[in-house]
């Protein structure tokens, strides 16, 4: 193995670990993407080959049928308890993208799990964030309270210096768990193509065509690649200069719009 991936992997595993002492009523936010799958596959190597915790996937209804697929087939194959929740409400009174791009994610994706967190009463979620992938995210801590209302304080988050990791909260306290906040895109995919994980075909080239990530169909676009094999993704992420989330079309609006979505519970 990889020394560096080696280190990264033990620390996400211990970090699942020490969560998993520490709090009850855990659950892991599935994105069907790279992160949110490598993530699972760190979730079963800290246990033993089991997640002893419910995935939760917040569907929009505007996801990719590919990933819809593949998230159905991988969640049996893990015999993962899959739990999936949407604002029913919000789309039978016609919230979309032309509604406005973030009001759409803060209606469809961030009320959408609050709810579904009310519903389990889960006392914390574990998130397939890294620092490197979006500015409001590098502000974030391994370990992260949010309010009653599941709100993020960003300006006034725990230190968390020479990963010692702050696990002691007021009652009440809902926390988010972030297992690769420390990983970078290159590590994810390193990661991917030395443990032989399966990830959503979306991302691998097709006719000229690839995705870097993975969201709705309206906000989502593909990149120009020819990048057909882990391999060949490992290549063009050393050279490609344009950011990850730059087809994620509610990441181009303004910066700290994004900032105050993720401030009340976005992911």
């Amino acid at each position: 193995m990889n020394e560096q991936l080696a280190e990264l992997e033990n620390q996400s595993i211990y970090i699942f670990r020490e969560a998993y002492r520490k709090f009850e009523n855990l659950a892991l936010l599935y994105s069907i993407g790279k992160d949110s799958t490598v993530m699972i596959h760190l979730a079963r190597k800290a246990f033993f080959g089991k997640l002893p915790f419910p995935l939760v996937h917040i569907d929009t209804s505007y996801k990719y049928p590919e990933m819809i697929a593949y998230r159905d087939r991988m969640a049996k194959l893990w015999g993962a308890d899959l739990r999936v929740g949407r604002n029913e409400a919000a789309l039978a009174a016609g919230m979309g993208p032309e509604q406005g791009r973030l009001l759409c994610c803060e209606k469809l994706k961030t009320d959408g799990l609050s709810r579904m967190i009310e519903e389990n009463d889960f006392h914390g979620l574990f998130l397939g964030i890294r620092r490197d992938e979006e500015g409001s995210r590098a502000k974030e801590r391994v370990f992260s309270p949010r309010d009653k209302n599941f709100e993020w304080a960003y300006k006034d988050q725990p230190p968390e210096l020479w990963d010692q990791f702050n696990t002691g909260f007021a009652p009440g306290t809902h926390i988010r768990v972030h297992p690769i906040l420390h990983w970078t895109e290159l590590h994810i995919w390193e990661y991917i193509e030395q443990e032989g994980i399966e990830v959503c075909p979306l991302y691998f080239a097709k006719d000229g065509k690839r995705f870097r990530s993975l969201g709705c169909v309206p906000c989502t676009k593909p990149i120009d690649s020819t990048a057909a094999t882990i391999g060949e993704i490992i290549e063009e992420l050393k050279i490609i200069k344009a950011p990850e989330r730059a087809g994620r079309a509610q990441d181009q609006e303004n910066a700290y719009a994004m900032q105050k979505l993720r401030a009340r519970g976005y992911m």
